[in-house]
């Protein structure tokens, strides 16, 4: 019974991860093809304190563990152990849907520059992998990946950007080698 409940508070907990990649490799089992056979390394050092802060999901590759999710949002903060806070949040089922979120928390890998981060929402487990592939030199966007290329995210710091900020979003993330067709936008409020 101890299992269940485990797998269950689990399953629970990746549909609530938002648009982070916690847990990617143990999701990605039998998932679709990857939108990036060849992710590129991150390249632009990221400053933790001008990354923190709230961040809302313009697009991502559709997942199983997004699914219905609208107005999906994280939020960085530091934490006085020296790791990340991750709070993800969505409505659930549409914009009207109810209100979900969960906590995690991250750490920087070392030698990473500050790009890679591995998260974690179970326990002491850290195996989701979240790479900040680019970022805007203001902090007002980022587009986040993982090694599979099979999950893509695409934050900005406003809910709704500009259409120019949009294509822009859409021709850099191409320019990193991701097919931008499989990219679906995110509703919010």
């Amino acid at each position: 019974m101890k299992i269940k409940r485990f797998w269950a508070w689990g399953a629970a907990a990746l549909v609530a991860i938002g648009g982070i990649g916690t847990l990617v490799a143990w999701v990605s089992n039998g998932a679709r093809k990857p939108g990036n056979e060849h992710v590129p390394e991150p390249s632009k050092a990221v400053d933790l304190d001008r990354y923190l802060g709230h961040w809302h999901e313009f697009a991502r590759y559709e997942n199983r563990f997004e699914r219905n999710c609208e107005a999906v949002t994280a939020n960085y903060a530091r934490r006085e152990d020296g790791l990340v806070s991750v709070i993800n949040g969505y409505r659930q089922g549409g914009l009207g849907g109810p209100y979900r979120s969960a906590e995690g928390r991250a750490k920087i890998v070392p030698g990473s520059n500050g790009t890679k981060l591995k998260v974690s929402f179970f326990g002491p487990f850290y195996v989701g992998d979240y790479w900040i592939l680019d970022h805007a030199d203001d902090y007002s966007w980022s587009i986040v990946g993982e090694p599979s290329g099979r999950y893509l995210w695409i934050l900005t710091r406003e809910p709704k950007p500009s259409s120019e900020l949009r294509r822009s979003l859409i021709e850099r993330t191409r320019a990193l080698g991701y097919d931008v067709t499989m990219l679906r936008e995110t509703q919010h409020g």
